[in-house]
């Protein structure tokens, strides 16, 4: 192993130990307590069972046959969701052929960030996370199931469902994508239009032309942000067929991949001999995997979130820290847009998850000794499947990358670290996505401005106001605050800024996710505002240093020292009102720090460790 993987393995091990082993107690316990439906009452089992066919009635009726519970985030407005309609059928199907069964247990809800950007739904989406949660156990709790099947895409509900999932981890368990749409317009072109638009050059039609043709069918939007970044870490955890994430949907390797995955879940329940819970699976090692594969990839920053948060479900503590020092060691092999110019359609033909995964397991930068739902040892995952006579077939993964300008082995990578960056400072903490900032742009020293929502810096945008060198200061961004928003609607501005030669970044306790892009910035910064945190203090006129390379997050101020101002006073109703944020107080006041997964109900003891620990 590389030394640096396995120094920060081991730390996360050990700062673990207590909150992982509690966890995985109560797994086993939950494990040698059932599920056993012949233990429900006569009332309960039958009220399970009503709606069944007779010849599942009567399979149900004892606890021989096993039986997957189906949780899905399917809904027809959604393009990455609408073609999960008809997987439910086709798992029951393929259970049948098994000699098991399959009940579809609950859906989740799945809202669309690309739907809500910049609008006040986005305040619910951060939240729609623990929702999702909690909305898998309400499916997992009826006790009915020997293994569970998750079919999720996007943003916040794989982290979602595999957060609920994990409260019931003595469960196998399957994640089953269903892939992303076929390519459009392409991304550079879509970038300049966009930019054309903030810049007043063309009308909103021509805008919307454009986006249509970028978003224009079934299946996941095909950029590297958060939704495609999810399949990859499934896929380096081990909880979803290797080769499956980007095979588009409706296609016969895609229905194949299905009939697959139902058979695999089935081989690891209790009623065979290769019981594999999901608790099993997600270990330290799978965690750290899931963290290189983010880094390697040039992932989204959301994960910098829920994967602290996924690992607090299973009983494991992670911090930036671990990231950041992961970093200098992973380096970054694949560029996908909004890091480069190709998407996932692209990235997986020129080899895709297999050959970086193959790469980076050579050089010691992934664990091979873990379990995953295809058997014990990553380097066994690694492998492609193409449609044989009798359903798949696996291959080994391409040896060599088919375009370097995509995807590159690790003796030539894009660079020799990963693409996320911690700094630190009298501000607080906050991370950096600098795999699309070009090393020019990756840090600066200007005068701050303060806005107190995207639609005061859009106005100052259009009324000439930033016309020179400033880092855009979003306070009150937070969780706690609002819900923690992307803030997508100030890249293009940002982007054209930078074009006219000016210095320009962000600073926010908000978030920008996996379409974070040319331009600097620093994100999640934790404390937040609304907690006491010294972003909440800057006024207009401070200077502020950002340095992604030498990891400093500085403000200063000529007349008195801003980290002694008193806490300003804000005004928040306006963003906790409408929409349906007045149901979400509950989780605002609960919710815990970006750090440490911005969840409303993580285990307090599997936060003891304090930022920075090392």
């Amino acid at each position: 192993m590389h030394p640096t993987i396995e120094r920060v393995t081991r730390r996360i091990i050990e700062r673990s130990q207590q909150s992982r082993e509690s966890y995985l107690a109560r797994m086993d316990d939950a494990a040698a307590q059932g599920p056993e439906r012949t233990a429900l009452s006569c009332s309960n089992l039958a009220h399970g069972i009503a709606a069944c066919a007779s010849p599942d009635k009567q399979a149900l009726s004892g606890d021989i046959i096993a039986n997957i519970g189906i949780v899905s985030a399917y809904n027809d407005m959604l393009s990455a969701h609408q073609p999960f309609e008809p997987y439910p059928q086709q798992i029951k199907n393929a259970a049948h052929k098994a000699g098991a069964v399959a009940q579809f247990a609950g859906g989740v809800p799945a809202m669309c960030d690309g739907v809500t950007q910049g609008q006040d739904g986005m305040d619910l989406s951060l939240f729609s996370r623990d929702v999702i949660a909690m909305s898998t156990a309400i499916a997992l709790s009826h006790n009915m199931f020997d293994a569970v099947a998750c079919l999720g895409i996007c943003d916040k509900i794989v982290p979602g469902l595999l957060i609920g999932a994990l409260a019931f981890g003595h469960l196998p368990t399957v994640f089953i994508p269903a892939g992303p749409m076929v390519s459009g317009l392409p991304n550079k072109e879509k970038a300049r239009i966009r930019e054309e638009f903030a810049a007043g050059k063309i009308s909103r039609e021509e805008l919307l032309a454009a986006e249509s043709a970028s978003y224009h069918g079934p299946g996941t939007c095909t950029f590297y942000g958060t939704a495609n970044s999810n399949q990859m870490l499934m896929e380096f955890m081990g909880l979803q067929l290797p080769g499956g994430s980007f095979v588009n949907p409706g296609t016969p390797l895609r229905e194949h991949l299905t009939d697959e995955a139902v058979h695999t879940v089935l081989g690891l329940t209790r009623l065979g001999s290769n019981y594999t819970p999901l608790a099993r699976i997600v270990s330290e090692r799978a965690i750290v995997n899931a963290i290189v594969g983010l880094l390697a990839t040039g992932g989204s920053t959301n994960h910098t979130l829920h994967l602290v948060a996924i690992a607090a479900a299973a009983g494991i503590v992670i911090d930036w820290t671990d990231f950041s020092e992961l970093s200098t060691a992973v380096p970054l092999l694949a560029r996908v847009y909004p890091n480069g110019l190709a998407d996932v359609n692209h990235f997986h033909a020129a080899g895709g998850l297999g050959f970086v995964m193959s790469q980076l397991l050579e050089a010691g930068m992934l664990h091979d000794e873990v379990r995953t739902i295809c058997g014990d040892g990553l380097r066994s995952f690694c492998k492609e499947p193409v449609i044989a006579d009798d359903g798949i077939q696996w291959q080994p993964p391409a040896e060599e990358s088919l375009n370097t300008d995509i995807i590159r082995p690790v003796s030539e990578p894009f660079d020799p670290e990963g693409g996320l960056r911690l700094v630190d400072g009298n501000i607080g903490r906050a991370i950096v996505k600098v795999s699309a900032v070009q090393p020019e742009h990756q840090s600066i020293e200007a005068p701050a401005r303060v806005f107190l929502s995207q639609d005061e810096f859009v106005k100052a945008f259009k009324n000439n106001e930033l016309e020179r060198d400033f880092v855009a200061v979003l306070p009150c961004q937070g969780p706690a605050a609002n819900g923690m928003p992307e803030l997508h609607k100030l890249t293009p501005y940002l982007g054209v800024l930078q074009g006219r030669g000016f210095s320009v970044a962000l600073l926010t306790d908000g978030r920008m996710s996996g379409a974070s892009g040319k331009v600097l910035a620093a994100i999640q910064v934790t404390p937040e505002a609304l907690n006491g945190g010294v972003i909440g203090k800057i006024r207009d006129g401070d200077t502020i240093a950002i340095d992604a390379q030498q990891g400093v997050l500085e403000v200063t101020a000529s007349d008195d020292d801003p980290l002694a101002r008193p806490q300003p006073t804000f005004s928040l109703e306006a963003n906790r009102n409408g929409m349906g944020r007045e149901l979400f107080g509950v989780l605002r006041a609960a919710v815990n720090s970006a750090e440490q997964g911005a969840s409303a109900f993580a285990d307090d003891h599997a936060h003891t460790a304090q930022s920075g620990e090392s």
